[in-house]
């Protein structure tokens, strides 16, 4: 076959939790299971316009021609394996999948693709976690303003073959705590909006609705910069989601969160909800005394 160079959406979809499944169900009904997965994820690359490239072990590799194509393709993928546990009368214990994509020039050739884009791809779904869709920064700019507004960034990265670091973005696909929709909805009614402040030194941070997500890290690029050898470059960062404050650690050391009136609770590569007033040390334990803490109170103002 001729070697073409082209553009194009290259996606690895890895089902996450395999061994497990052979544990509970045995091999030959493990095996008989997982590859109607994979052939219900093939029906899914061909009904968004891809082509599957090949399968390795559990993980489907599939390209797309345009970034579009391969959000929805990615989203279908997460929605469908959920319906896949009950099937034939039979329940399945739960599983997911975790994806990984990038939008670049490829070497398509033979019905397989090579290059940068490719390999970078592969990187990035070896950073995503269960029910998790990672992509790129240079990726999301090519994405529609629908699909854009729904990509949250993670961290800066580096990745293996790559000189400098690249923005990592998590495509978010699913709202699954009511609660947090309620408590939306309530604010709404009453006139009246959250937001969480943050104070390290003489800084003052504010997340809110209008300011979703800010970042701590080592690095200048952050929102708070803490320079302590046991803070990661990219530490840990805060989202709003839906009236809730999230804390989500993406470091070597963990992030401590110590709520008042609450024990510390350490995350590692890990998230937790924030609520009322604390403090956050990243790398360690926060100590009330100290000018490095960072402190935080979620606080309420009029619309």
């Amino acid at each position: 076959m001729m070697r073409e160079t082209k553009t194009a959406a290259v996606m690895f979809a890895d089902i996450s939790n395999s061994t497990h499944l052979y544990e509970v169900l045995g091999d030959a009904q493990a095996r008989t299971f997982l590859g109607g997965c994979l052939s219900l994820l093939s029906e899914i690359v061909e009904d968004h316009n891809g082509t599957v490239i090949k399968t390795i072990g559990d993980e489907i590799m599939s390209s797309y021609s345009t970034a579009d194509q391969a959000v929805e393709a990615a989203i279908a993928m997460q929605k469908s394996l959920e319906k896949k546990r009950f099937e034939s009368g039979k329940w399945y214990p739960k599983i997911n999948i975790r994806i990984g994509f990038n939008f670049g020039q490829v070497i398509s050739e033979s019905g397989d693709v090579y290059g940068d884009a490719v390999n970078v791809a592969a990187r990035i779904a070896a950073l995503a976690k269960q029910r998790q869709i990672l992509t790129t920064e240079q990726t999301v700019t090519c994405l529609k303003p629908e699909f854009r507004s729904s990509a949250r960034f993670i961290e800066k990265s580096t990745i293996k073959g790559k000189s400098g670091e690249i923005g990592i973005f998590e495509i978010v696909w699913e709202h699954k705590d009511v609660t947090m929709v309620l408590e939306s909805l309530l604010q709404h009614q009453t006139g009246h909006r959250t937001y969480l402040e943050l104070k390290f030194r003489d800084h003052v941070v504010k997340v809110d609705e209008t300011n979703p997500v800010i970042t701590f890290g080592r690095q200048n690029y952050n929102d708070i910069v803490v320079d302590d050898r046991r803070v990661s470059r990219s530490h840990a960062r805060i989202e709003y989601r839906r009236g809730k404050f999230i804390l989500v650690d993406q470091s070597t050391n963990g992030t401590c969160l110590l709520a008042e009136g609450e024990a510390p609770k350490t995350l590692i590569r890990d998230e937790a909800p924030i609520s009322g007033k604390g403090r956050i040390g990243l790398g360690y334990e926060p100590d009330t005394e100290s000018s490095e803490v960072i402190r935080y109170e979620i606080k309420w103002s009029s619309c």
